[in-house]
């Protein structure tokens, strides 16, 4: 995959204000999600509190039920930043990547992608993964190493489809349309590579 193009918790985090509006309680049937994977669930025993975690491929956010439509848009934005950033602390070895690879497979290739190595390489900087169908090999650049893990999936899953299709036509993408994050994912990694392409601002001393 050219360069170009596990569960965690955010934490409790105090919600400033809340607005008027009554609404369910935890354990009432899950509110419409308010984007792709993230589901928000209202609870009256919280007054001043947001917290957030992945439930398999989808976000949970827990907010007070008084919360109006605004707050509750902006606080799911700073809580699917804030387990970003948590994620992106997270470093896995090669028998990790492994298993994440199996996992992925099974969730959204039928277990049909089998790779005979998952691994870590220091020589792709061109490259954010690459696969080798012949040998059943998959290999992740470094470079992905404590970014987001729902980018480090897409990579794993852009490499296990090739397994199953070589080239990128049509049915090469459309064994991605499953995994909902492909486009934030493809986003933020295009967002990566015009960063390294900035120029290098000068320090406060000139140097």
């Amino acid at each position: 995959m050219p360069a170009d193009p596990s569960p965690g918790i955010a934490g409790e985090t105090p919600a400033r204000r809340a607005g008027t509006q009554q609404q369910g309680a935890e354990g009432r049937p899950p509110r419409a999600p308010v984007a792709s994977a993230v589901e928000v669930r209202r609870s009256n025993r919280r007054r001043r509190t947001v917290s957030a975690y992945r439930e398999g491929d989808r976000t949970i956010v827990l907010i007070p039920a008084r919360m109006s439509e605004a707050e509750e848009r902006r606080w799911v934005g700073v809580m699917l930043d804030k387990l970003a950033a948590q994620e992106s602390k997270k470093v896995f070895g090669d028998s990790e990547l492994a298993e994440r690879a199996e996992r992925l497979s099974a969730q959204y290739f039928q277990g049909r992608a089998r790779p005979a190595s998952v691994r870590w390489v220091t020589n792709q900087n061109s490259r954010w993964g690459s696969c080798t169908p012949a040998e059943g090999s998959i290999r992740l650049s470094h470079r992905l190493q404590g970014m987001p893990e729902y980018v480090v999936d897409y990579v794993l899953l852009h490499e296990l489809a090739h397994l199953l299709v070589p080239g990128h036509g049509p049915d090469f993408w459309r064994l991605l349309e499953g995994y909902p994050r492909t486009e934030r994912a493809r986003g933020y990694l295009e967002g990566v590579v015009a960063a390294d392409r900035l120029p290098r601002l000068p320090s406060a001393r000139g140097e």
